[in-house]
């Protein structure tokens, strides 16, 4: 017998309040995490939290109806990080950091989500991220708008918590 749903559960939410925290992700795969004081200057959007898995189809000999699909590897999208321009120049230090040659300066960041009442409601965790692209602002000497700087990277692992 299925019980009926909670409510509270399955409602959508609304994902404006969120928080991105960044701490060491050991190359070897060791277990010291320690924070990082990256990124001092809240996110304004975080995007491409996104996971695609590539099924193979195996055809079979005399089956002309369609193939059999099994699954195949599975790719993660570039995560886009967005905030207004500080004074602070870390995500551009951590991007010269790796452009510079250096392998040990992955990181792990973590994506929290809370409800509305601000309570954590889930986690996303990118493993071994490594930043690809740094964007500065459109500077125009017209604009009102808030500079905004994007900090692209990609990883190796996206897990989910509640």
């Amino acid at each position: 017998m299925i019980g009926r749903p909670d409510a509270a559960t399955h409602a959508p939410q609304a994902l404006f309040n969120f928080h991105v925290a960044f701490s060491r992700d050991p190359v070897d795969g060791g277990n010291e995490s320690e924070d990082v004081a990256l990124c001092k200057g809240a996110f304004s959007e975080v995007s491409g939290l996104e996971a695609t898995m590539e099924p193979r189809a195996i055809r079979e000999g005399g089956l002309n109806w369609g193939a059999h699909q099994r699954p195949g590897a599975v790719n993660f999208s570039t995560v886009v990080f967005k905030r207004g321009i500080t004074r602070a120049r870390d995500l551009w230090w951590w991007f010269e950091l790796m452009g510079s040659g250096t392998y040990a300066a992955r990181l792990r960041a973590q994506i929290q989500i809370f409800d509305t009442a601000g309570e954590p409601m889930m986690a996303w965790t990118l493993r071994r991220a490594l930043p690809v692209k740094f964007k500065c602002a459109d500077l125009n000497a017209r604009a009102t708008d808030v500079g905004v700087e994007e900090l692209h990277i990609v990883h190796e692992g996206l897990e989910h918590s509640s």
